[in-house]
């Protein structure tokens, strides 16, 4: 009899996938899409992982006397622990990735990455806001689906 698994790396094998991107916004849909790529990493050792947050410009706006250098630092610090609970999980299991941030609009950055990086997938989390928010003001999950030419799987 035949272990179960969670139906991804089977999927991951038919389509050829190699390299999976994971937006990670700290959200626990998002560590349950780590855990999910993470499983199919484990099924398919030649899978690469990459993780990526991204931040919104707007968050550093006070500090408008900082120097270009000292914002980049404080971006990089604010996703480093944003994406710690990600290279936790990546970390425990022994599997490799690379970790990125970007600073903009999610959607559009996410998709961004895809086509610079040549992801042939990505595994994100939902934020669950419910029909009529995601009607009135999208979720970054819809964009990205209509923004990229990859799979998107999407975990809630």
């Amino acid at each position: 009899m035949r272990a179960p698994t969670c139906g991804f790396s089977e999927n991951l094998l038919e389509n050829s996938m190699q390299k999976i991107l994971i937006p990670f916004d700290g959200s626990p849909n998002a560590l349950r899409a780590v855990r999910y790529a993470a499983t199919a990493v484990q099924e398919k050792s030649t899978l690469e992982l990459e993780l990526l947050h991204v931040l919104d410009p707007m968050s550093l706006r006070s500090h408008a006397t900082l120097t270009n250098i000292e914002v980049n630092d404080l971006y990089a610090s604010e996703a480093d622990q944003v994406l710690q609970p990600a290279r936790q999980i990546l970390d425990q299991a022994g599997i490799p990735y690379q970790a990125h941030y970007r600073v903009g609009a999610a959607a559009s950055e996410i998709a961004a990455q895809v086509r610079e990086t040549r992801c042939d997938g990505v595994v994100m989390g939902t934020r669950g806001m419910g029909p009529i928010a995601n009607v009135m003001i999208g979720s970054v999950a819809t964009r990205v689906v209509h923004l990229v030419e990859v799979p998107v799987i999407l975990i809630k």
